[in-house]
This record gives structure tokens, C-alpha cells and sequence, in this order.
């Protein structure tokens, strides 16, 4: 294990991903949400097969054992995708990234409820707490008549929607990870995508123009870089060590927001966000606290413990 070079790996994707929703919110006033998502997919698709030839996993990543689980990991995942492409038409960059946060608080309350995880007072008050963070953050664009635009309360809504639909995808990622490989589990998910948003073809595509066409073009391959970065970063660290600075995405979000899309953001959103962002971090450390634990456990029941 390379801690240092993992958590770099982490970082740099976090910027690619960042950098890919600012593209895609900059082409959301013409673009539909559906047309963005297949952009974003189709075009991952040669990077990341590129990426799998070059490490001799080409074969690896296009066979695999559970079609069905990938096609239902891609159907959640894809409408996370079109509802948070939906959401950056409505909001600033940064509120929508507050209100993905909501997702990793979801997936402990979906394991629970889906996968059987045992779930203690600790991770569930955490989650209360993060949740708490989750409603500051929308109750300014939930008010309306007190300052708030329909418009406004739909993206939140489109918002919070992807982060449940993001949760339920990794919920579905836990299932497969058992039977399949991460080059399998990440092209697939990209082909499927692709293939899914075509659904939407008859709800408003239009023609893109030379410029919106070459900012969506180059959102998909920052996300199939993004992937592949994020992948090599789990190969280099723990998953404990290097997901909490998956929240460095706002500081990031902050800076592109205020000089890309002249967004100020106000102190409810930071208040609320920053609530999510502790309640984060506390889940990845009692995480990594029973990980510990369990591994000494194991380790004093083996015979040579």
C-alpha cells in the first residue's frame, strides 16, 4: 500500500469530476439532462477501454457473470446521473455538491435495509446528523413565497433525488463486487449508461452547438479519466484512508462556482454542508474503527495469532 500516492490519486480525481460537472452545467441551459448523460457515457468509453488494453484487462472487463446486476446498477446509477445533470440547470455548483454528500449518509441506511448490515447508534447518529445538514441546506430553496423560485425548489428536489438514486447504485456495486472484477463493473456501467439515455431521445434532444458539443465531448472523457483515477486510488490506500477527502470536491466546487458561474454561496449552505461533511468523516472513522477491530479479531482466532 502507497497511502500518499492513493490519497493523491483520490484528490486528482475529485478535481476531474468537478471540472466534468462544470462542463456540463455550462451547456445545461440548451442541453437536456438525458442528451448530457449519454455524452458523458459514450465518450468514457474509449478511454476507459484504453485504459484496460493498456493493462492487459481488456478481456476482464468486457466478460461478465451477472449481466442483469450490471444492467440494474446502471439503471439506478443513470438516473442519479440525469437528476444531478438536471439539478446544475437550477442550482449552483456548489449546493449540488452539498446535496450529493447526502448520498454516502443513504448507503449506510440502505445496506441496513437491503444487505442486512448491522448499523449501531453511532453510524445512525451520524446519519441523523448529516441529514439534519442535508435539510439546512434545502430549506432556503424550499420556502416558497420567502425567497425561493419554483425553479429553485425543483433542483433541489432533482438533487436529492440523485443522491438517493447514487446511494442505491452503490448499494448495487456491493452486490456485484462479489462476483465481479472493478474493469468489469466500471465498463459496463459506462456502456449501459450510454445505451440507457437513448431512452430520452424522444424528450428534447436537440443538435448542440460546435461549442456545447466539444465541452460535453470533453466532460466524457474527464469522466472515464475520473473513473480510472478513482479506481487507482483504492488500488494504492485503504477505501478509510483516502473517501473522506472525497469532501475536498466543495473547495473545489466553491472556486469554479464563484469565478466560473459568479456564485456566492450563502452561510445556510456552508452551515448545512458542513454538517453533512463532519457527518461524513465520523461515518468513514467508526468504519475504519471496526475495520481495525475486525481484523485483530480475526487475527487472535487463527492459530498462529
Amino acid at each position: 500500500m502507497q497511502p500518499l500516492r492513493g490519497i493523491g490519486f483520490k484528490i486528482a480525481s475529485v478535481v476531474i469530476f468537478i471540472a466534468m460537472q462544470s462542463l456540463i452545467k455550462a451547456t445545461s441551459d440548451h442541453v437536456p439532462p438525458g442528451e448530457a448523460v449519454f455524452f458523458r457515457s459514450f465518450f468514457a468509453i474509449p478511454v476507459i477501454v484504453l485504459w484496460l488494453y493498456l493493462r492487459k484487462e481488456l478481456h476482464v472487463g468486457v466478460g461478465t457473470k451477472n449481466p442483469l446486476g450490471h444492467f440494474w446498477r446502471a439503471v439506478v446509477g443513470t438516473a442519479s446521473m440525469a437528476l444531478g445533470f438536471a439539478s446544475l440547470g437550477f442550482l449552483p455548483l456548489p449546493e449540488v455538491t452539498a446535496l450529493g454528500y447526502a448520498a454516502p449518509l443513504l448507503v449506510v441506511v440502505f445496506a441496513a435495509m437491503f444487505l442486512g448490515e448491522r448499523v449501531g447508534a453511532w453510524r445512525l447518529g451520524a446519519v441523523g446528523l448529516g441529514l439534519i445538514g442535508v435539510l439546512i441546506v434545502l430549506s432556503p430553496r424550499l420556502s416558497i413565497g420567502a425567497g425561493a423560485s419554483h425553479a429553485q425548489a425543483l433542483g433541489a428536489t432533482l438533487a436529492l433525488g440523485g443522491a438517493v438514486f447514487s446511494a442505491l447504485a452503490q448499494i448495487f456495486v456491493r452486490k456485484l463486487v462479489h462476483t465481479e472484477r472493478t474493469a468489469t463493473i466500471v465498463f459496463w456501467f459506462s456502456f449501459n449508461a450510454a445505451a440507457l439515455s437513448l431512452i430520452s431521445l424522444p424528450f428534447g434532444w436537440v443538435v448542440p452547438t460546435w461549442t456545447e458539443a466539444g465541452l460535453l465531448i470533453l466532460a466524457g472523457l474527464l469522466g472515464g479519466v475520473g473513473q480510472i483515477l478513482l479506481t487507482t486510488s483504492y488500488r494504492h490506500a485503504d477505501a478509510s484512508v483516502v473517501a473522506p477527502f472525497e469532501y475536498a470536491s466543495m473547495i473545489f466546487a466553491l472556486g469554479i462556482g464563484y469565478a466560473v458561474f459568479n456564485e456566492v454561496p450563502t452561510l445556510t449552505m456552508l452551515a448545512g454542508a458542513a454538517l453533512v461533511v463532519g457527518a461524513g468523516i465520523l461515518i468513514i472513522w467508526r468504519e475504519r474503527k471496526l475495520g481495525l477491530e475486525r481484523s485483530r479479531q480475526r487475527k487472535a482466532m487463527t492459530p498462529n495469532g
